[in-house]
């Protein structure tokens, strides 16, 4: 019972990553769901909805198709469909349903693939997981799939960004700005993986001589052509004027030759200021803060369990034990939601998640690139 929410929201959940993450591809994406789930995510979680066309679809499974295991039907539907719009690629997103009934997607996209010859994935995802494990797998194998093999970085300055999703970054301007803050600084953005990008720029990434992981939904994308292309990543976000000049620095150093290159921040046991968030995202804010205020923050991350969270970080998804993480805190930055569980004595500072809180807090979202005067004036 230790995983049931009482007071608190649940984050978006792995099949909503997928959709975010391929959404401006030109793929056809499907939530394999009963009927109307597919509104949970556009009308929460996806603010390009009403303004970017999308082929997005939910498979309406029905009881009886659950219990009898028809997939005859869902192969049908999506061949059908194929056949009419044409996308570049087909993915099949899982959830809880289908996930207890033993729904195969990888053998179902094979034979869809087959039937269609049309480049077809299945994510075995559950509804079980957040954001954070169905986009990273999403955007990972889309570009094990159409990244080129034959490139090799032309040392002309290029960059990947690398994570992109509304779910971590809205649409208010946050990865245009990480944009420009790297244009303005002599890099060339070669793809924003997967954001005001194309299908075309994905295959060209191995045209990048590093790679900027701003959220854990790249990692396994950067590990990827790592390991393949031998394209050196750093994982931050450009918070605030000090720590983007760190940030800056710490990608010229990958593109010395540099091989790897993390970013730590400090905090103590007893350190009674903690940021709640997404990994990437929470622990480029205590570094940026610490570098301008002097103040040290630790970081409480539910989304998921990453490499870069430290002793004195706290990863848990529940809720119980995320109250009793906060119980000596003084200072929480997070988004709003989170405020129903403090006490008052707590000094809230909102920073509103999309994947947390969705549309309710959406106008409140701050860019903080290059900029953390909405943040540290309120400490």
């Amino acid at each position: 019972m230790n995983q049931t929410s009482k007071i608190l929201s649940t984050y978006s959940a792995d099949a909503f990553g997928v959709a975010s993450a391929l959404f401006e591809l030109g793929g056809m994406v499907i939530i394999h769901d009963a009927s109307g789930c597919n509104s949970t995510y556009t009308t929460h979680d996806e603010p390009r909805w009403y303004d970017m066309d999308s082929m997005l679809f939910v498979s309406a499974i029905s009881e009886i198709e659950a219990i009898m295991g028809d997939d005859e039907k869902l192969i049908f539907d999506i061949v059908t469909e194929a056949k009419r719009f044409h996308p570049k690629f087909i993915a099949i997103a899982g959830t809880p349903i289908p996930a207890m009934t033993g729904f195969d997607s990888e053998s179902v996209a094979a034979r869809i693939e087959k039937e269609t010859g049309i480049p077809s994935f299945g994510f075995p995802t559950t509804g079980m997981k957040t954001y954070i494990s169905g986009a990273d797998m999403a955007l990972s194998s889309i570009a094990r799939r159409f990244a080129r093999k034959d490139f090799r970085p032309g040392r002309d300055h290029r960059v990947n960004i690398l994570g992109c999703t509304p779910l971590d970054f809205s649409t208010n301007g946050q990865v245009e700005s990480i944009c420009r803050l790297l244009t303005e600084n002599g890099w060339i953005v070669n793809c924003t993986f997967a954001m005001n990008t194309s299908l075309k720029e994905v295959e060209e990434l191995g045209k990048g001589d590093v790679n900027l992981v701003v959220s854990a939904t790249g990692r396994q994308t950067a590990l990827f052509l790592e390991k393949t292309l031998g394209i050196p990543y750093l994982e931050a976000v450009p918070y605030g004027k000090k720590f983007s000049t760190t940030v800056l620095q710490a990608l010229e150093e990958l593109y010395a030759g540099e091989t790897k290159v993390i970013l730590r921040h400090s905090s103590s046991s007893d350190c009674e200021n903690i940021i709640i968030g997404e990994e990437v995202s929470s622990l480029s804010l205590a570094l940026s803060l610490e570098c301008e205020t002097g103040k040290e923050f630790r970081v409480l991350c539910p989304t998921n369990e990453g490499p870069l969270l430290q002793t004195n970080d706290v990863y848990t998804p529940y809720e119980d034990d995320i109250i009793k993480s906060l119980s000596n805190a003084k200072t929480v930055i997070s988004d709003p939601i989170y405020r129903n569980i403090l006490t008052e004595k707590v000094h809230l500072v909102d920073w509103p998640h999309e994947a947390y809180s969705g549309r309710i807090y959406r106008k409140y979202i701050p860019n903080l690139i290059g900029d953390i005067l909405y943040i540290s004036e309120k400490l």
